[in-house]
């Protein structure tokens, strides 16, 4: 489109020269390759599953947690601020930021974990793949073809998310230059997500009361945060949204800052310059000291608090009961899924179905296949 041209730096990724889709389609007249692969990520199934899959905290403990819905909008709304700020690309990177969680387990990392160990020797398991798998192969939604059909641009976007959390094998890059670094968009998404994640478990986790503030002022980057908030109210309640928009606010902001000296230094004017440079979306060093001791208190005092490793186990072990009751007798699945076993084969199959499960869903799936008065 002609008015991407006009306003994105020439560094930029355009739709109109995206490396298109694996099957050919007529392109719309008001909408951009970008905004139509959005719109497919909204639209599909697995999407609106999100809402029902576990961040830090089981979706039935209560309604103020979040879910993997509501971290996925809130890493789509910080990657186009961004992105707007830099002046590339927006439909792109929040195609990549709606689509990046959307092969994510039920009970989060520890199901991720649980199937990673079962699946061990066919193949493993990681989300990013997975991700790529939903919108490539497993929604069905168009007569054509299987998948979303989305462009190769917000398909390198997700199987190159790259966090802390999440570092994909390489073998799962081969057709998406695998030695080359992600577009600008790309890599936006990948340290929004950060922001978004450890911002949202402060909040979870001060509301849960496994957090406390008290503790946190030790760190130097929460402690800043949380002056600047006394500063504007002394409402208990207030006070905890003000410190988590002040650390969102400061993250971000640094990024921002830290990664225009970067596209600087390293003298970046084509698409191509930034496939050939290192990361070049990131904080500053001295804010990403400031990150990792917060983040090592979260692991600490939040992760590896003893109710939140209970139910952890506690998902693990139901989705390995899951896994095994489906491996004894394969018919236990919706036989829609039978046609895949000789193709897929039948542990990928399995994996495919319960990676596809709501955290609501695989309790009561667990309910139904070992509660012998439970109904069917």
């Amino acid at each position: 489109m002609q008015d991407e041209e006009n306003y994105l730096c020439h560094f930029a990724s355009l739709s109109s020269k995206s490396k298109g889709r694996k099957v050919e389609i007529k392109e719309s007249v008001h909408r951009t390759a970008f905004q139509r692969d959005r719109d497919r990520i909204v639209h599909s199934t697995a999407f609106r599953r999100l809402e029902y899959k576990t961040q830090v905290f089981v979706n039935h403990e209560a309604d103020y947690y979040r879910t993997r819905l509501t971290h996925t909008i809130e890493v789509a709304q910080i990657s186009r601020s961004m992105a707007k700020s830099l002046r590339v690309n927006e439909d792109l990177t929040e195609a990549i930021a709606l689509a990046h969680d959307i092969g994510h387990t039920p009970f989060g990392h520890a199901g991720e974990k649980a199937l990673h160990k079962l699946m061990e020797k066919h193949g493993g398991f990681e989300h990013n793949s997975q991700s790529l798998r939903v919108v490539d192969y497993l929604e069905e939604r168009y007569p054509d073809y299987k998948g979303l059909n989305l462009t190769w641009e917000v398909r390198e976007g997700i199987i190159k998310h790259y966090t802390s959390y999440d570092n994909p094998d390489k073998s799962f890059l081969k057709d998406f230059l695998p030695n080359k670094s992600a577009s600008i968009e790309a890599q936006i998404v990948n340290i929004a997500d950060e922001i978004a994640y450890n911002n949202h478990d402060i909040d979870d986790g001060l509301e849960s009361d496994l957090l406390k503030i008290e503790d946190l002022v030790e760190i130097p980057l929460f402690k800043e945060c949380y002056e600047k908030s006394k500063k504007k109210t002394k409402n208990d309640k207030l006070i905890r949204f003000e410190i988590v928009r002040e650390l969102i606010g400061a993250q971000i902001n640094d990024a921002i800052v830290a990664s225009i000296n970067r596209i600087k230094e390293n003298k970046i004017e084509t698409l191509d310059d930034v496939r050939n440079s290192k990361i070049l979306i990131d904080y500053s060093p001295e804010m990403k000291e400031k990150n990792a001791q917060l983040k090592k208190h979260l692991y600490q005092y939040l992760y590896q608090n003893f109710k939140v490793l209970k139910m952890q186990y506690k998902a693990e072990r139901y989705i390995e009961k899951l896994f095994h009751a489906y491996e004894e007798d394969i018919r236990q699945l919706p036989p829609k899924f039978y046609s895949e076993i000789s193709s897929q084969g039948e542990k990928r199959v399995i994996s495919d179905y319960i990676a596809g499960m709501t955290d609501r869903y695989a309790q009561d799936e667990f309910s139904r296949l070992f509660l012998p008065y439970e109904r069917m």
